[in-house]
């Protein structure tokens, strides 16, 4: 079985955050969602929890930070091409989040983008040219 990335994320709507990530991509897989929690699957092993804040405090005594003016993640989806980038960053504008928050990442083997969900949680989207990128590590080394 391959490792599996399982992010909780509190959300102060879950309906509206919901509807935000299947805007951006992802499913929302009902067997392990109710009217506390959305599962919300990017892939077989990305997923990301979307909570309510009361069911977020089950987890951790610790209060929950508000992502809109602090961040403790940062949180990354690799992309296939330049285009999927900007799809995603553009349907994550159009679903109520904000695109471009941070600054682009452009370089001769990557190219990235980002975009900050509704309850301010920031997410990158990078598409890497590994052919490029090997290239440049053996220019590097020699």
């Amino acid at each position: 079985m391959p490792r599996m990335i399982l992010l909780n994320l509190p959300v102060t709507d879950l309906k509206r955050a919901t509807a935000f990530y299947e805007a951006v991509g992802a499913t929302r897989n009902p067997q392990f969602s109710d009217d506390t929690a959305s599962c919300m699957v990017f892939s077989e092993t990305i997923y990301a929890m979307l909570t309510t804040h009361e069911k977020f405090r089950q987890f951790t005594p610790k209060p929950i930070s508000d992502a809109k003016i602090s961040n403790q993640a940062l949180f990354c989806l690799s992309a296939d091409s330049r285009t999927e980038v900007d799809d995603i960053v553009s349907r994550a504008g159009a679903a109520g989040g904000v695109a471009d928050p941070s600054p682009k990442d452009e370089y001769s083997f990557m190219y990235g983008r980002s975009f900050e969900d509704p309850d301010g949680h920031m997410w990158g989207v990078n598409w890497m040219d590994m052919a490029a990128f090997a290239a440049q590590s053996d220019m590097a080394n020699a």
